[in-house]
């Protein structure tokens, strides 16, 4: 039996379909990941815009042409949010929800809508690895209600991992690079063991360990120090901004202002001074006048980012900024398009700090990155290799890099 895994959405998404990957594999099926033919179809949705819902739905038509006959399962946000959507879809036998994937390979017999809730972290088996990097679950949920966001009434309250999960999956997983993620990391807590005290309980894993998204309020000067005293984590900080408006932050319903934010930078840069820190910028939110914008801008440069992921808002039935009124279609694009510009400026200067210098590398299938997540290419580099090498001019989106030694 041929059983196809199909992901649409975030890299908590793509860890629990590896998950599922892995379980199918452990009940006897072929596992892939590619859409093509098979017996089985799980599809793993999203629902962080109305857009990610409709790929979502238009995917189960997908699988279809693939095998008419074949069974189609459907979990995730998506089918959380709108289950007789797809449960009303030919072919579809079950559709469950966000929660309880580890009780989904159990149900796959099973017929109609079935959802449940969580009140504790869910352990799934460990991912199948299909790249070089692991990403390791740490928790899920969120408690933050962003008035522009649907996940928290979707996956539910923040729950998190054990620290001793976290570390055994991290010490059998053997790969040189893990990636923490969860929908908001930075709510981690395991009775006295916040995101600070894990890392420094990851130290011993032969790994060099990146962090997923943070929120500004996790970085403190004690939170930064443990970090740093773990010895390897990676010098890459992805802190969530969406505006350098307080205002627009406000209407968002942020908890931090412009200051609070561009304070929680100046801290990373002062105990890792050559850090990466990468955030996201959302362009025309309802309340966004130009003056806000243009703080938007200005904060590309303020905090010295070195890559800014720049996108237009899409209202989201269900939450609060759906209510207000959106900005016209022209505007969003057009100021979503300055912010890219200005990252991209932002993004090259920084580079432009490490071309000439050695740094270590992790190479994928197509270049690699460095630890503080700069994008390099190297002639004779492998997929899998860690080699210390030496940045020499910008190329493609990063920097041609000659190989000095590989580290074994």
């Amino acid at each position: 039996m041929k059983a196809c895994v199909f992901t649409l959405g975030c890299k908590m998404n793509e860890v629990e379909s590896a998950s599922l990957m892995r379980g199918l594999e452990e009940r006897g099926y072929e596992v892939t990941d590619e859409l093509g033919y098979a017996d089985l179809y799980l599809l793993n949705t999203c629902a962080v815009t109305a857009e990610a819902e409709k790929k979502s739905r238009q995917a189960v038509a997908r699988m279809r042409k693939f095998n008419p006959a074949a069974r189609i399962v459907v979990c995730g946000c998506a089918a959380e949010h709108s289950a007789e959507a797809f449960s009303a879809k030919e072919g579809v036998t079950l559709v469950s929800g966000a929660m309880r994937k580890d009780r989904l390979l159990d149900l796959l017999e099973e017929r109609g809508v079935i959802r449940e809730t969580e009140t504790a972290f869910c352990e799934l088996p460990a991912p199948k690895r299909n790249k070089t990097r692991a990403f390791l679950r740490i928790q899920d949920g969120c408690n933050r209600f962003c008035s522009y966001c649907l996940i928290p009434y979707l996956r539910g309250r923040t729950r998190s991992r054990s620290a001793d999960s976290v570390i055994a999956e991290a010490m059998a997983c053997g790969a040189k690079e893990i990636v923490l993620t969860g929908i908001d990391i930075t709510s981690y807590r395991d009775g006295d063991t916040g995101l600070g005290e894990l890392l420094l309980r990851l130290r011993d894993v032969p790994a060099r360990i990146r962090l997923g998204s943070l929120e500004e309020g996790v970085v403190t000067q004690d939170f930064l120090i443990k970090a740093r005293e773990a010895g390897n984590v990676c010098p890459h900080f992805h802190l969530s901004l969406q505006s350098g408006s307080t205002r627009v932050l406000r209407a968002m319903n942020r908890r931090y202002t412009r200051e609070e934010y561009l304070a929680a930078c100046e801290r990373i840069y002062s105990v890792f001074p050559g850090a990466a820190i990468t955030t996201d910028i959302i362009a025309g939110f309802p309340t966004e006048t130009e003056e806000d914008f243009e703080a938007s801008l200005s904060v590309i440069r303020e905090a010295g980012f070195a890559r800014v992921h720049a996108f237009p808002f899409s209202p989201r039935g269900g939450t609060v900024a759906a209510k207000l009124p959106d900005l016209p279609a022209e505007i969003k694009r057009e100021r979503t398009a300055r912010l890219i510009g200005e990252g991209k400026r932002a993004g090259d200067f920084y580079l432009g700090r490490f071309l000439g210098s050695t740094a270590r590398a992790l190479f994928e299938e197509d270049g690699g990155y460095t630890e503080n997540y700069l994008r390099v290419y190297a002639s004779g580099a492998h997929e899998g290799g860690m080699y210390e090498v030496r940045l020499i001019k910008p190329y493609r989106d990063g920097a041609y890099a000659e190989i000095i030694k590989e580290i074994k």
